[in-house]
């Protein structure tokens, strides 16, 4: 069976749409997902579901944002990839190499912008004019990329990702994808 990963947006995040993680594992359960886990507190998880590909996500997403907005309340951006999807996008994470060279490197600060589609994806080529250098940012054909090497607080295109551009998309860390990416491949 299929193996997918789930990303929530803006959960957990101060005191703001609260989704506790086992509340969320029954409710992947009620909606038929098996072999659910969830990593952090901030809305990940990898499941099993029937169906492959990129209209298979879309439609483990929209089922999964309703089931959050029914029986937890939470209204949510939900993004879900297959695990070969995630597989592409650690393996297409060019600032990775000469990031994790780099004195000092500090896997949070390096940013993982997960996006819906393509569309959504190209939405944040804005966000380049916002980096600073020594940052950097790259637009690949599955995700985005920022290193914030002056930490992601300095940022102003870490806060865009992360704020009121970034509403369709979500942003994890270096350290989480990789984690995400080593629990999806033993599932």
């Amino acid at each position: 069976m299929p193996v997918f990963i789930a990303l929530l947006r803006g959960v957990n995040v101060g005191g703001a749409k609260r989704v506790p993680m086992a509340d969320w594992r029954s409710l992947m359960v009620e909606l038929g997902y098996t072999r659910v886990a969830t990593i952090l507190n901030s809305g990940n998880a990898v499941f099993h579901a029937t169906g492959g590909g990129a209209s298979a996500a879309r439609k483990h997403a929209a089922a999964i944002a309703q089931g959050l907005a029914t029986r937890l309340k939470v209204e949510v951006p939900v993004i879900v990839k297959s695990a070969r999807e995630l597989e592409a996008i650690v393996a297409g994470n060019t600032l990775a190499h000469e990031a994790t060279a780099q004195p000092g490197f500090d896997a949070s600060r390096l940013l993982v912008t997960f996006a819906p589609d393509a569309a959504v994806l190209a939405g944040l080529a804005p966000v380049a004019a916002l980096v600073r250098p020594p940052e950097q940012f790259v637009i690949g054909p599955h995700a985005a990329y920022l290193h914030c090497a002056g930490g992601i607080l300095e940022s102003q295109a870490g806060e865009a990702l992360l704020g009121k551009m970034g509403r369709a998309v979500t942003t994890r860390n270096w350290a989480t994808t990789l984690k995400l990416h080593a629990l999806a491949n033993a599932a």
